[in-house]
C-alpha cells in the first residue's frame, strides 16, 4: 500500500523524534591544574572528595590517564580538537583559532552543535576564544577572588614575601577568604577589599564570613549548570533536544583562594606532605633544555621556601593546605551538579565525564608547578559514566590520554567521525575508549601502548621534531628532551619515578626501543620556519644590530648573552622614573592572561588596569603607540601607564 504524502511525513517526523530521544546527552566537567589529589588515585592520603568518588563508583576510572601537554592553552586546544600538539604545532600560548590546522578542524562542541545538539558552556573550558563555539555560554573564566588595595590587585595578604612579590596575584597568592574590613595592604597601608571577575572586567566581591558573601566564579558556574539542567529536565521527553554541556572550574589553579571552611578541613598541625625523595632531581634533565630563569617550578619552590625562613616542610604545608582546600571546594560543586542530574529524568541518558587539563607538582623533584614530563604534571583524573555502556565501579590502568576523549564521545553518541572543516584540517588523533568502558579489566585495546605528552617551552616557532616528549607505558615512562637527554623509569616498581635508569647499561635495549617508538611518532626532519618568526634568525638580527652583546667575544651570541644585553638596555632606557615610548607593536595577553604591549624589537610593557578599555579594540593587531612608560617595582618589568595616541599600523 502506498502511503499518502502526509502519512509519510508523519512517519519521518516520528522516526526523527525517536532518534533524537535516543541520542545521549553529554556533561563534561573539567578542572584546572588538578592532579591525582582525589580519592582512589592515591595522590594525597588526606584528600577528601566524596562526590567525585561517587561518580567514580558509578562509572569507569582511568587511573593512568595523561594530558598531551602539561600547560593550559595547548592542552585544552588538543583536548577539544582531538589533535596532538606535534600534528598541529600548537605547543604554546598562540590563539588556537589562528593555528592553521586547528582553525580548519571542528572543536568538540562545534561538531556536536553541527549534528543537532545544543552546546551549552560556562567557565574555563578552552583557554580562550571559544565562546563562539557554543550555542549558549554562561560565565567567562574568573581567576578571582583577588585582594584589591584600591588601585590594583595584590596577592593574598597572608602570602609571605618574597613569594608574593616574585609570582604576583596568580601563582604568588594563596590563603582563605577572610573579612578584610580592618586590614591594610602590607606595602602601602591602603585599605583592602575583595574583587573578582575576568581580565576584561572585575567587580566588587562581598565577603563578611563563609555564610554571608557573594558566590565565587566557580560557584556561579555550578549554579548556572544546575539551572540549565533543571530547565532541560522540564522539557517533554519527545521534545528534548540532546545537549553537550561543558562546565569549566578554575580551582585548583592558582590563586588558591577559597572559603575558610575548606582550609579548616586540613589543619596544618596534622597535614601530611606528599612523599618526596631528597635529591630526586639530581638524575633528571629538564633543566638542561631551559635558559637560566626559565624553570618556573624550581624558582617557585625555592622562593616559597625562602618565604618561610628556609623551612621547606612548613612552606609546602601551607601551599598543600591551600591546594587541598581548593580541591575540596570543587568536589562540593561537582556534588551539587551530580545531585541535580541524578534526581532528574536526564540521568539515564546523560554521559558524564570528569577530568582536568593537566596535573601539578607539589614539591616532588624540587618542583612546584605544572609543565614537566613527570607523573605529577602529566597524570590527570579521568572518569566516564556512560549509561548502558560503562561498568559501574570499573577501573583500568592502561595508559590513555585526553586526546582520546573526542573519538570516545563520537563513538558513544554515534556521530560522524570526520571533524575536518576542509582539507587544511586534520583527522582526530585519539582512539575510542568505549571498549575499556565495556570491559575495564581487558588487558588490551585498539589504542596505542603509551600516552604521548609534549613539553611546553616558550618560542616564537615550534618545530615538532625539536621538542621534548614523554611516553607513559603501563609499566614504564620514557622521556626524551630536545637536546637528546633521556630519562627512563620502571613505574611498576618505582611509581614515584625516583630512579632514572637511562644511564644504566642493563636497560640500553629497552631505551633504544622506546626511543625508536617515539621518533616514529613525531616528524623525523626539522620543518623550516618562516624567516620572520624563526628564533635563530631573530637572534642573528639582534646580533647584527648589537654586536657588543657578545660579551665573551667568541663570535657567537648565546641566548643568555642576548637576555642580559636586553635587560641592560631596558635599564639604561628607563633611568628616569617615567619616559616616552613611541613605537609600533601588538597588544596581546601573555600566558598569565596579563595585557601586554610587545614592540617590534620584542620589548614588553605591562598595561595598567585603567588602560584596558582603551586597548581592547586593538588586541592582536599591529598598532603605532605613543605612551608614557615607567619601570615597575622590579626594574626588569616595564609598565605602560598612559597612552597619548594609538592607531592601527599600516
Amino acid at each position: 500500500m502506498r502511503l499518502r504524502p502526509i502519512s509519510y511525513l508523519c512517519l519521518l517526523f516520528a522516526f526523527s523524534l525517536t532518534l533524537r530521544a535516543e541520542r545521549p546527552n553529554v556533561l563534561l566537567i573539567i578542572c584546572d591544574d588538578l592532579n591525582d589529589y582525589i580519592e582512589t588515585l592515591g595522590g594525597h592520603p588526606q584528600t577528601h572528595t566524596p562526590h567525585i568518588k561517587r561518580l567514580i563508583d558509578s562509572g569507569v576510572s582511568f587511573t593512568q590517564a595523561h594530558c598531551n601537554i602539561p600547560i593550559c592553552n595547548p592542552s585544552r586546544a588538543s583536548l577539544f580538537t582531538g589533535i596532538l600538539p606535534h600534528n598541529s604545532q600548537c605547543f604554546g600560548f598562540q590563539h588556537w583559532d589562528t593555528n592553521e590546522v586547528l582553525k580548519n578542524s571542528r572543536t568538540m562542541m562545534a561538531h556536536f552543535r553541527a549534528h543537532g545538539y545544543q552546546a551549552l558552556g560556562t567557565g574555563k573550558i578552552m583557554h580562550n576564544r571559544d565562546r563562539q563555539e557554543w550555542s549558549e555560554f554562561g560565565y567567562a573564566s574568573d581567576y578571582g577572588p583577588f585582594t584589591f588595595d584600591g588601585e590594583q590587585d595584590i596577592p593574598h595578604p597572608d602570602t609571605p614575601k618574597p613569594f608574593r612579590d616574585d609570582f604576583g596575584i596568580i601563582d604568588g597568592s594563596f590563603g582563605p577568604l577572610k573579612n578584610l574590613s580592618t586590614q591594610t595592604a602590607p606595602d602601602s597601608n591602603r585599605p583592602l577589599s575583595w574583587r573578582t571577575g575576568g581580565w576584561k572586567k572585575k567587580r566588587a566581591f562581598r565577603y563578611v564570613n563563609d555564610d554571608e558573601r557573594d558566590h565565587t566564579g566557580d560557584e556561579l558556574n555550578a549554579k548556572w549548570a544546575i539551572e540549565k539542567l533543571k530547565d532541560l529536565a522540564k522539557a517533554e521527553e519527545s521534545k528534548r533536544q540532546p545537549f553537550f554541556m561543558g562546565v569549566g572550574f578554575l580551582r585548583p589553579h592558582t590563586p588558591l583562594i577559597v572559603p575558610q571552611k575548606y582550609f579548616e578541613r586540613f589543619p596544618l598541625e596534622s597535614l601530611e606532605l606528599p612523599i618526596i625523595k631528597s635529591g630526586d632531581a639530581e638524575d633528571t634533565f629538564k633543566h638542561t633544555v631551559l635558559d637560566e630563569g626559565q624553570d618556573r617550578g624550581t624558582e617557585m619552590i625555592n622562593s616559597l621556601t625562602t618565604s618561610y625562613d628556609g623551612n621547606r616542610e612548613l612552606a609546602l604545608k601551607h601551599f598543600v593546605q591551600a591546594y587541598l582546600a581548593s580541591v575540596a571546594s570543587i568536589d562540593d560543586l561537582v556534588g551539587q551538579i551530580l545531585d541535580t542530574l541524578d534526581a532528574s529524568p536526564l540521568k539515564d541518558n546523560t554521559i558524564v565525564i570528569f577530568t582536568s587539563d593537566h596535573g601539578w607538582g607539589n614539591g616532588e623533584k624540587n618542583y612546584l608547578y605544572k609543565n614537566s614530563l613527570w607523573q605529577e604534571s602529566t597524570r590527570v583524573p579521568l572518569v566516564i559514566r556512560a549509561p548502558g555502556v560503562s561498568r559501574a565501579g570499573g577501573t583500568t590502568a592502561l595508559p590513555v590520554s585526553l586526546v582520546d576523549l573526542y573519538p570516545t564521545l563520537l563513538d558513544l553518541c554515534n556521530l560522524p567521525g570526520d571533524t575536518m572543516k576542509n582539507s587544511q584540517g586534520r583527522p582526530l588523533d585519539g582512539s575510542s575508549l568505549t571498549p575499556l568502558l565495556k570491559d575495564p579489566a581487558t588487558k588490551t585495546w585498539d589504542g596505542p601502548d603509551a600516552a604521548l605528552t609534549a613539553l611546553y617551552k616558550w618560542a616564537n616557532y615550534y618545530d615538532p621534531a625539536q621538542q621534548s616528549y614523554s611516553l607513559r607505558y603501563k609499566e614504564w615512562r620514557y622521556i626524551r628532551y630536545e637536546n637528546g637527554h633521556e630519562e627512563l623509569y620502571h613505574t611498576a616498581d618505582d611509581p614515584h619515578e625516583w630512579t632514572n635508569l637511562s644511564l644504566n647499561p642493563e636497560y640500553a635495549e629497552r631505551l633504544k626501543s622506546y626511543r625508536e617508538q617515539l621518533l616514529d611518532m613525531i616528524p623525523s626532519k626539522p620543518q623550516p620556519a618562516a624567516p620572520e618568526t624563526s628564533d635563530a634568525d631573530w637572534k642573528a638580527s639582534y646580533f647584527k644590530k648589537f654586536p657588543q652583546a657578545d660579551t665573551n667575544n667568541d663570535g657567537t651570541l648565546s641566548w643568555p648573552e642576548l637576555k642580559n644585553h636586553k635587560e641592560k638596555r631596558s635599564k639604561s632606557n628607563t633611568l628616569a622614573q617615567k619616559s616616552r615610548l613611541q613605537s609600533t607593536g601588538v597588544f596581546s595577553r601573555n600566558d598569565k592572561d596579563h595585557l601586554i604591549f610587545t614592540t617590534t624589537n620584542q620589548q614588553v610593557y605591562y598595561v595598567i588596569d585603567s588602560l584596558k578599555t582603551k586597548v581592547q579594540p586593538y588586541l592582536d593587531e599591529p598598532v603605532s603607540v605613543i605612551s608614557n612608560v615607567k619601570p615597575g617595582k622590579n626594574d626588569q618589568i616595564m609598565l605602560m601607564v598612559h597612552i597619548i595616541s594609538i592607531k592601527e599600523s599600516k
